[in-house]
């Protein structure tokens, strides 16, 4: 079998008191190579699934598979969701799957998202499918 690909996105600094380092994305299920990858804008439509309640990576805390959970649309490279989905998704082909392990400042940063269990300053794991690009 094929070994997932890793991609380092951004050296490590220090800013802070937190590192600020990006995100790393490993390859799960790669798409087909012709596969097109989204442009800043274009709306994308992903399956989900974030780990990494009360700063444990194991522990997932949402999930578009969920029940009563459904795919989740956004304009892509615009702001719309945390910088680490901004910037790993762009670089995502339609049909692929992969993991986006983001520093802090790539997630919720210093503020977290209490109500899900993300504490400040968490690193955050995403699997992420790309189902549509439009």
């Amino acid at each position: 079998p094929m070994l997932p690909l890793i991609y380092l996105i951004r050296e490590s600094t220090h800013i802070n008191s937190y590192q600020t380092m990006g995100f790393v994305k490993t390859i799960l299920k790669a798409a087909a190579p012709s596969s097109p990858l989204p442009r800043a804008g274009q709306s994308v439509t992903v399956h989900c699934t974030g780990f990494g309640k009360n700063n444990d990576l194991t522990q997932k805390f949402w999930s578009t598979k969920d029940a009563g959970q459904e795919p989740f649309t956004f304009s892509v490279g615009l702001g719309q969701v945390i910088r680490g989905w901004d910037e790993g998704v762009i670089g995502m082909q339609l049909g692929e799957v992969a993991r986006l392990k983001c520093s802090p400042d790539y997630g919720y940063g210093r503020g977290g998202f209490p109500s899900w269990g993300i504490m400040p300053n968490s690193e955050l794991i995403f699997e992420i499918e790309v189902l549509s690009i439009q």
